[in-house]
């Protein structure tokens, strides 16, 4: 491969890996977006929305894993190439210029955001489940009969 090739394997996968993460956020947007719309409780429902969201986030992360090992071998092979261009000093001024920008974010920082924003995510769920119940034994508790213990 090509230097150029190289450098544009890199911006290929770092496409790819913005569009894992353009995917994760609108999930959650719609997850929580449903939830909060719903009227009535369902303990079920919000259990079943938490595992297929677990597992989304799940797959998400192993693709966002995988990409971001990716980028990391690229931006090795890009700083290992030997230019094949005579014009030799142009083509270091190029490296030069370009290749302190090509970073990647450590996989462990970028593990330990995406789980704790899923641990929120379905805190936020729940939350909101536990939310419906309490307005609707509130409203249970308003119909009760005069006289009746609350």
């Amino acid at each position: 491969m090509s230097y150029g090739d190289l450098v544009r394997l890199y911006f290929e996968r770092s496409t790819a890996l913005q569009w894992y993460w353009t995917i994760y956020v609108l999930v959650i947007g719609g997850v929580l977006a449903f939830s909060s719309l719903r009227q009535r409780g369902d303990t079920l429902r919000t259990a079943l929305i938490c595992i297929l969201y677990v597992c989304f986030a799940y797959k998400n992360l192993g693709a966002i894993k995988d990409v971001t090992e990716q980028r990391v071998a690229v931006i090795q092979l890009i700083k290992s190439a030997r230019p094949v261009n005579t014009d030799s000093v142009e083509a270091q001024r190029l490296r030069d210029s370009l290749e302190p920008t090509l970073v990647s974010p450590d996989y462990p920082g970028i593990r330990n955001f995406h789980v704790v924003t899923d641990i929120l995510t379905v805190l936020m769920l729940w939350t909101m489940e536990l939310r419906r119940k309490h307005i609707r034994e509130l409203d249970e508790s308003r119909k009760l009969p005069a006289g009746s213990a609350a």
